[in-house]
């Protein structure tokens, strides 16, 4: 029964595709596109871009199984966690007091207009529903599409929503490739061959490029009016360039989005709609790079996020720094560091292990909001 269930869910699926691919603008403009009307019947990219810019103000969401450690996201790598040990984090993994709601409100509240949020980071874990893996959440005891209740929170209430997507880095998938072959943060240094990892040789990754364009069709048309693909991160594909077919990833997202806008940190080709450098707007990471300069130059006039967290560091939930996280002080200056940039501010909470936000980020965020209010 199943298997039978599975493979109706796959043709429902398949359908929903085909059905989104024919006519993109049967999908009805998003809630908060709603002050643009006919320029996003005549261009829904350009008017979401001319939105995005005047945005100013985003919460960025980092939560997954590494928020049961406690210790931050890139826990399993630091850590070495093997393989098979960390995917039991899965079977621990409720979620039970992640509430969309509360988080749409709290962002109203804070004065923000959009959430990002991980769809998958690089551990592999995908918060929504999926049929590429079942290393998911509804696989879990969570059992809930945790991105659909987002979206349609946000959508409720006039909130963008973007998803995060850990393109060029994933600790679980078996044809990602290897620390030999690039980049040392592809895979934990194990001392210990991981009996999951499968890739041997280059043309292995067309595998997992595969993969990531099946989570690509099934983000895009289960969540048709997310604003866009937050992809991360850089230092991944930079150290493998050669692997990554960015822009037929980038063609297949435009393809099943009108208005769905595309983010890849400093930029991996200059076809990114926008630029989203971590915690400051330099191009200091490329400068190790010849092609991140390069990049760098092309994405350098258009629209800009600068990404930063609430926390002194880590970006999902890191319990050895409460009572440490930015103070509405702090965030004001943030806010005004931006834009004197001509940037929006994205603003990173990490829930901790069962999906609640850490009271003090309500507080921070909360009060945030009351001055912004205050100073219109």
């Amino acid at each position: 029964m199943k298997n039978q269930l599975f493979s109706l869910s796959a043709i429902l699926l398949s359908l929903l595709f085909a059905y989104s691919c024919t006519d993109n603008k049967t999908v009805s403009i998003p809630s908060y596109l709603k002050d643009f009307q006919q320029e996003y019947t005549e261009n829904p990219r350009e008017t979401n871009l001319k939105w995005f810019t005047d945005a100013k103000f985003g919460m960025f969401i980092h939560y997954g199984l590494y928020a049961q450690l406690a210790k931050g996201e890139w826990v399993q790598l630091r850590d070495t966690i093997p393989v098979a040990e960390y995917a039991k984090l899965k079977e621990t993994f409720t979620a039970e007091n992640f509430d969309a709601d509360f988080i749409t409100d709290l962002a109203l509240k804070a004065g923000m207009k959009y959430i990002t949020i991980t769809s998958k980071h690089h551990d592999g874990f995908c918060l929504f529903r999926t049929l590429q893996t079942d290393f998911n959440s509804l696989d879990a005891p969570c059992g809930r599409d945790l991105i659909g209740e987002l979206a349609e929170a946000c959508e409720d209430k006039g909130l963008a929503l973007f998803l995060y997507y850990s393109y060029a880095a994933d600790w679980k998938h078996p044809y990602f490739y290897s620390r030999d072959a690039g980049w040392k943060n592809a895979r934990p240094a194990y001392t210990e061959p991981q009996p999951e990892y499968k890739f041997q040789k280059d043309e292995d990754f067309r595998i997992y490029v595969d993969y990531v364009h099946e989570h690509m069709k099934e983000l895009l048309t289960q969540y048709p009016t997310i604003a866009g693909i937050w992809f991360d991160p850089i230092m991944g594909l930079y150290s493998r360039p050669d692997l990554f077919p960015v822009e037929e990833t980038y063609a297949l997202v435009r393809s099943l989005s009108s208005h769905a806008l595309i983010s890849f940190k400093q930029g991996a080709n200059g076809d990114e709609d926008f630029m989203a450098p971590e915690r400051n707007a330099s191009k200091r990471v490329g400068t190790q790079f010849e092609v991140a300069n390069k990049v760098y130059e092309l994405n350098k006039n258009r629209p800009r996020e600068i990404c930063t967290t609430l926390q002194p560091h880590a970006w999902g939930y890191n319990q050895s720094v409460d009572g440490q996280h930015a103070s509405p002080d702090e965030v004001m200056q943030m806010l005004e560091d931006a834009k004197a940039m001509n940037a929006n501010l994205l603003l990173n909470i990490g829930p901790m292990a069962q999906g609640a936000i850490p009271q003090e980020d309500v507080h921070i965020l909360t009060e945030v909001g009351k001055r912004l209010e205050l100073n219109r």
